[in-house]
């Protein structure tokens, strides 16, 4: 019987790509496969024949000498896929389940090679800050206990003289492969971990690792207008990566103390300020607190009651890298006076038989309203 052409059993023309040989394969390789039609003799020898085909068409060497000379072009060389299950079927089984199943194995063939050089772990360092040294930034110095490139062995693990050696286990590949039918599984080289060398002398400083625990001190850069929970990284400052690889990197986690006169929100400034019940009427100034460390004048109009609000345009936070300033806000409370002089007592007794409605508008507006409240309500 002859053979039918190979592009034919795969259902493609002659200018079809790897891709969609290789997609071909997979779609109909799948629905003929032995294990999915136990028993079928047509869906077993369509099988063969697809694999067959594959074998010629995957290879660009062995696809141009088909184009060129057809079946001819294999005979007398041994020809893997007419046998169906011959040398090469579970070199073209592990492409496909390697396209199909690679990701949940662990990764595709590319991804076999690993670096031995495995990144350092990144840091993290909490930092608290004053309101003061938000607002004007500074540079603090922080001591952090982290690991660093041993100096004995320069990171590679290995004592001084010598070098690590590939790994006679998976030959420096970090993983190693087993055949289970079909299928070919992936796994991490038991020998190395994963590194694809070994280390027969290791530094006796390091213990092979090649990095040790130091305590380091540096220098960081506080900007202007910080907020709580801002974060800084600082780029290669973290732990030093296993065995020579890239150093992880430090994050500065800020957070703000509390004020003793200042509340923030965002880049405002709140102050409460206390005033005297005869500045409240009579009117006048108070000085107040800035939080740039200097003091402002504010004029308290005359009768001023509690929880007005003052605006200072441009006396609250900076905003971070920006030219923008926030306000200051000054709140006051009016203070009742307590623990009375006999002639303060009679000085405020003389000015309560002076107050009417004119002076206390609003209390006397209210127990007005209470009065005829009362007074209309029946027996």
């Amino acid at each position: 019987m002859a053979k039918r052409d190979y592009y034919e059993v795969l259902g493609l023309s002659r200018g079809a790509s790897e891709q969609d040989i290789k997609s071909a394969f997979r779609r109909l390789a799948k629905d003929c496969h032995p294990d999915r039609n136990s028993g079928d003799k047509s869906a077993e020898h369509k099988f063969k024949e697809l694999n067959e085909a594959y074998e010629a068409l995957k290879d660009p060497q062995k696809r141009a000498a088909y184009d060129q000379f057809g079946h001819a072009a294999f005979d007398g060389s041994g020809r893997g896929g007419s046998h169906g299950f011959g040398p090469d079927f579970a070199s073209s089984m592990s492409d496909i389940f390697d396209d199909l199943f690679g990701e949940f194995m662990g990764g595709r063939r590319g991804s076999r090679s690993r670096s031995t050089r495995e990144r350092g772990a990144d840091l993290r360092y909490n930092m608290e800050v004053t309101l003061p040294e938000a607002y004007e930034g500074k540079t603090a110095q922080i001591r952090v206990p982290t690991s660093v490139v041993c100096e004995g062995c320069n990171g590679s693990g290995a004592k001084a003289g010598t070098q690590p050696s590939a790994c006679a286990t998976c030959s420096g590949a970090g993983k190693v492969r087993a055949s289970q039918g079909f299928f070919t599984i992936e796994r991490t080289c038991p020998s190395c971990q994963g590194r694809g060398e070994t280390i027969s002398d290791p530094c006796t400083i390091c213990s092979g690792s090649g990095r040790v625990v130091k305590e380091r001190t540096l220098s960081v850069n506080i900007p202007a207008g910080v907020e709580d929970g801002t974060r800084i990284r600082l780029a290669g400052e973290g732990e030093a990566g296993l065995r020579g690889g890239p150093a992880g990197d430090l994050y500065i986690f800020l957070s703000l103390k509390l004020h003793e006169f200042f509340q923030r929100d965002g880049a405002d400034i709140f102050c409460r300020v206390p005033i005297s019940m005869t500045t409240a009427a009579l009117g006048g100034h108070i000085d107040v607190p800035t939080v740039d460390g200097g003091k402002t004048r504010v004029r308290v109009p005359e009768g001023t009651e509690t929880g007005k609000q003052f605006r200072l345009k441009g006396k609250g936070m900076p905003v971070l890298r920006s030219k923008v300033t926030g306000d200051m806000y000054i709140q006051v409370e009016v203070e009742t006076p307590k623990n009375l002089t006999a002639r303060q007592r009679e000085l405020l007794e003389s000015f309560e038989r002076e107050s009417n409605k004119e002076t206390s508008p609003h209390s006397s507006g209210f127990f007005a309203k209470v009065k005829e409240f009362f007074e209309g309500k029946p027996n």
